[in-house]
């Protein structure tokens, strides 16, 4: 990696000039079934899947670290036509917060992603219809809100629907209330758009059985990079469905919307910094293309800049370590 331009107390200032803190930032953490085979790696730099005993030593040293909150996505063993293990109680992402929760208590935030992509064989975000060509809708939103329920149950302070489906939010909102779980929170992905910057994820998330995740096509529920008023109506539905903060990804490419979004709605908003923009930048990193923490640096105060409240980013350590240089 090149040498920064920039010393530790240099960029801790950047840093503090947008007034951004360990306060701001969720980890995201891809947490495997012990059965679960080896994955796949080479398209995400230094970033791996990790058993339930790694997760809790992993979180142990984020919290020192001074970052209380984490996302978890689940790496299962099972996959099948529907994804059943998703809403399992006994599945990892349900073993996984529990106990996090003995651990760590209400001091860690635990925020589940809750997405079929994982769980079926087809890796894509919803259920198949009876033709096995298009996503059936509603089958899917009362599965998502089965899954959040279990991830409500199992001790999660928010649940995070990712599949991008019409009324995810106020199916499971519906259901967790009707069930004893009005206090938990909800933060939709709001906006995914349709991109190829996914990539390092699948890889690491989706299994052996799905080789050819490069080009899974999933632009007929995820949202044109050409259509902003597309993206304001589905921020809309989604805060007027009962959402607590509202989700959108990639952001490096979408500065343009997270600061229309939080001009427009003045709405609790995160910004998810995805695979494709990490590995991008570790990558040319390593290489000695670029001055990876100048960028590192420059991409999360772009964010923060552009309205984040939150931002979601696997460089959740290398901004935490300056933080606390």
């Amino acid at each position: 990696m090149q040498k920064s331009k920039f010393r530790g107390s240099e960029l801790e200032d950047i840093l503090n000039s947008v007034s951004l803190g360990t306060r701001h930032l969720v980890a995201p953490l891809f947490v495997r079934d012990h059965r679960a085979k080896a994955v796949r790696r080479s398209l995400f730099p230094d970033f791996s899947s990790l058993s339930l005993e790694d997760t809790v030593f992993k979180v142990g040293q984020m919290m020192n670290l001074g970052i209380s909150s984490v996302i978890l996505f689940g790496v299962p063993s099972l996959r099948d036509s529907v994804g059943s293990d998703a809403a399992n109680m006994s599945g990892i992402v349900q073993r996984t917060v529990r106990k996090l929760k003995e651990e760590f208590g209400e001091a860690l935030t635990i925020i589940t992603d809750v997405c079929l992509c994982q769980y079926n064989l087809s890796g894509q975000c919803g259920l198949k219809d009876s033709s096995g060509d298009a996503i059936n809708n509603d089958n899917t939103i009362r599965y998502l809100s089965e899954i959040a329920r279990t991830h409500a149950e199992a001790g999660a302070d928010v649940v995070s629907p990712s599949s991008m489906m019409d009324g995810q939010v106020k199916t499971i909102r519906t259901l967790l209330d009707e069930t004893g779980f009005r206090k938990i929170k909800i933060y939709p992905y709001s906006i995914k758009y349709a991109s190829s910057l996914y990539s390092p994820f699948r890889s690491l998330a989706f299994s052996e059985q799905i080789m050819d995740h490069v080009h899974m096509d999933k632009s007929s529920y995820q949202v044109p990079f050409m259509n902003s008023r597309e993206s304001i109506r589905e921020i809309q539905n989604d805060i007027l469905e009962g959402a607590d903060m509202i989700i959108i990804k990639p952001a490096i490419l979408y500065l343009d919307i997270i600061s229309a979004v939080k001009e427009r709605f003045q709405f609790p908003l995160a910004a998810q910094n995805v695979s494709g923009e990490y590995a991008m930048i570790k990558s040319a990193g390593s290489l000695n293309w670029i001055d990876e923490h100048a960028w590192i640096i420059s991409a999360i105060c772009s964010m923060k800049r552009a309205g984040a409240d939150l931002i979601i980013s696997y460089f959740w350590k290398d901004i935490a370590a300056i933080l606390n240089s």
